[in-house]
């Protein structure tokens, strides 16, 4: 059957453009989907880079103003891939005109921001989604699958980090571009919100709820020159976050980021241990599962690793033959075909907007803890 056209509008050309270019590209030639999406527009504040991003992926126009986008009837779907500060005024407004949404994590700066999003796309009832493409690595979906099918039994344990090194030089500036993430104004907040948020989000997707937390952050360097005034002005980022926490179905976690953990670039990783089974995830080795079962004969039980590659594993039937490996791009690629095939069956797709709050509550129960330095309830629990 015809395809029918998904005119894509995105906004921001960075590194999370790029990917999500890909994806819209990709999808459609491995997924059996109900739609085309067609790169109409991409929109930033640099008409020249927007035009130069916009030869190198197909996109047939440019806009400097995401306003003048969002008026735009040839535009079905609003892809909001610039820094946190916009996401809310974006999605809002987006959503008032009736356009699709997705929009890169974190949703927003904080909980309240957050909720408005999802507010205004609930409201106006527009597809919406949140790019945590971790969610769509294969392992990680096996790993979904194994626990729904109660294969762990009552569940113990949950531990996360995300591990990176790239800020510890104290020469190192803040804000601009390139460097907004360690701009609080801009972010939000540091680690917690930029990497932690991952490991939340995988947590509460594979594990439930969390009720209450206790955390510590940690600033190393106080004061950077900013890129943009000049000066030297305090840091408001947090450089490390830490915390323990209780899930609803009873289980106990501890989870760490930081960008200061020397020769680390991008350590995401997860191990659950329940009381028949355990099984552990590591991004750097992405496509493998590593599982223990306590069932097995006692004379042969150990620690498995399982090569997602073979066509009965999530995913792996639309890329290629058994054994080749897939990587971080295809996350993505498998979030919009996901996202597609839902809204071609008029439903949607996870992590929904009101997923994205959730994880954002979780943070702002971090961050508020350790200023605190007491247990926090989440909201919205």
């Amino acid at each position: 059957m015809a395809r029918k056209n998904l005119n894509i509008g995105l906004i921001g050309y960075g590194f999370m453009g790029r990917t999500h270019s890909n994806a819209f590209l990709q999808a459609p030639r491995f997924f059996d989907v109900p739609y085309q999406p067609v790169l109409k527009a991409v929109c930033a504040r640099s008409a020249e880079r927007a035009k130069g991003f916009a030869e190198n992926w197909g996109y047939q126009s440019v806009e400097t103003d995401w306003r003048a986008l969002l008026q735009r009837k040839d535009i079905d779907l609003i892809d909001i891939a610039s820094p946190n500060n916009t996401h809310a005024e974006i999605a809002i407004a987006a959503a008032k005109a009736g356009k699709m949404v997705l929009c890169e994590k974190p949703l927003g700066r904080t909980g309240a921001e957050a909720k408005a999003m999802t507010d205004a796309v609930e409201s106006a009832n527009v597809p919406n989604m949140v790019w945590y493409n971790y969610r769509r690595v294969p392992a990680v979906v096996l790993l979904k699958q194994l626990l729904e099918e109660g294969r762990f039994g009552r569940i113990f344990h949950y531990r996360s980090n995300f591990l990176q090194d790239w800020t510890i030089s104290s020469d190192l500036p803040q804000g601009g571009e390139g460097l907004w993430r360690l701009d609080v104004s801009i972010a939000g907040s540091g680690v917690t919100g930029d990497l932690l948020a991952h490991n939340i989000d995988m947590a509460l997707w594979l594990n439930g709820p969390i009720v209450e937390v206790t955390a510590m952050t940690e600033t190393f360097i106080k004061e950077r020159k900013h890129n943009l005034t000049g000066k030297v002005e305090p840091v408001g980022i947090d450089d490390a976050s830490a915390f323990l926490c209780r899930f609803a179905n009873g289980s106990m976690a501890i989870f760490e980021a930081t960008r200061y953990a020397r020769g680390h670039k991008a350590l995401f990783s997860l191990e659950v241990n329940g009381e028949k089974a355990s099984a552990g995830w590591d991004l750097h080795d992405l496509h493998r599962l590593e599982y223990f079962d306590h069932r097995d004969e006692g004379r042969l039980r150990g620690w498995k690793s399982v090569h997602i590659s073979d066509g009965d594993h999530p995913y792996m039937k639309n890329w290629w033959v058994p054994g080749l490996q897939i990587g971080y791009e295809h996350t993505f690629i498998h979030q919009v075909a996901d996202f597609l095939q839902a809204t071609g069956k008029g439903e949607r797709a996870a992590p929904t907007f009101a997923d994205g709050t959730a994880t954002d509550y979780v943070t702002d129960a971090v961050l508020k803890s350790a200023k605190t330095r007491q247990w926090e309830k989440v909201a919205g629990v």
